[in-house]
């Protein structure tokens, strides 16, 4: 018989972006060593998703073993832009280390890391050989942002080859559905809606509802769902930014919820979008003036 996956709770709590949670129930007894290094990986990696940067670089000393050190790594390339060009040297130097390189929880956070600068190509380098679900996962986010929904599939066949009920398999799934779109949003809706019945309400599952809502044209749905995610996370830049989309939809002011992401997340793609448009705007005006 299989040993008792003692981890489980705390994955799907990360996963699923239960964060507090997954930080909250991470005392778990009688684990081995390597358990307790993706434990503790998992603990710290929540500590990053809820912006308490400082406090991983604090804890994470030199002497930690490779995978909080590249956990480390991201806490440092997160917290500030003048860490980017030292944080991706560093990270270019051990992933070219033949004795850590090929380590997985290294690989994965150079994934994130370059899927973050959008270099999907070197991302896809230290990536696209798997080993684990979170490599798999990550695989399909960045074929589905350089919008190759086919190689993002061929990711997702194998991850259900593995375990098709894992939590990674099943939110990888309601990705790729969104992207293709059509009547597979209507399935994505599904997975979201059957984690919410089974696990903590959390931002992400709120988030994947409302998507879902706003694609089969729902928006009043999609509001209410985006208004209990904020009620959960006032800062979380994906319901702000889903707020400005369903608002607009609805024919109400998306100003604050705009000014919010401004300030909470000044890098974040639609403020970005947003302040091009305003200055392609502003150079219009000033031709006609």
């Amino acid at each position: 018989m299989a040993a008792p996956d003692l981890l489980f709770g705390l994955r799907n709590n990360f996963y699923l972006g239960a964060y507090q949670a997954a930080i909250n129930n991470s005392d778990v007894p009688n684990l081995s060593q390597e358990d307790a290094m993706e434990r503790d990986s998992l603990v710290y990696r929540s500590y990053i998703a809820l912006g308490s940067y400082q406090l991983v670089i604090n804890e994470i000393d030199s002497s930690a073993a490779t995978p909080l050190q590249a956990v480390k790594l991201l806490a440092l390339y997160l917290s500030s832009p003048d860490n980017k060009e030292t944080t991706i040297s560093s990270l270019h130097e051990w992933l070219a280390d033949p004795a850590i390189g090929n380590n997985p929880i290294l690989r994965l956070i150079a994934g994130i890391i370059f899927m973050h600068e959008q270099d999907y190509n070197e991302a896809l380098k230290h990536t696209n050989v798997g080993g684990t679900m979170d490599l798999h996962a990550l695989n399909v986010q960045i074929f589905l942002k350089m919008h190759r929904s086919d190689y993002a599939e061929k990711q997702l066949r194998i991850m259900q080859q593995i375990d098709e009920d894992h939590t990674l398999t099943q939110l990888a799934n309601a990705w790729l559905n969104l992207a293709v779109g059509g009547s597979k949003i209507q399935e994505a809706y599904l997975i979201f809606q059957d984690f919410s019945e089974k696990y903590q309400m959390t931002s992400l599952i709120l988030n994947g509802k409302a998507v879902c809502c706003m694609h089969m044209g729902n928006f009043d749905e999609a509001e209410s769902l985006l208004l209990e995610a904020l009620n959960k996370d006032a800062k979380d830049p994906e319901t702000l930014a889903n707020l400005v989309v369903c608002s607009l939809h609805l024919g109400k002011s998306s100003s604050r919820y705009l000014n919010q992401l401004k300030l909470s997340h000044p890098d974040h793609m639609l403020v970005k979008r947003s302040s091009s448009a305003e200055e392609s705007f502003d150079r219009a005006v000033q031709t006609i003036a």
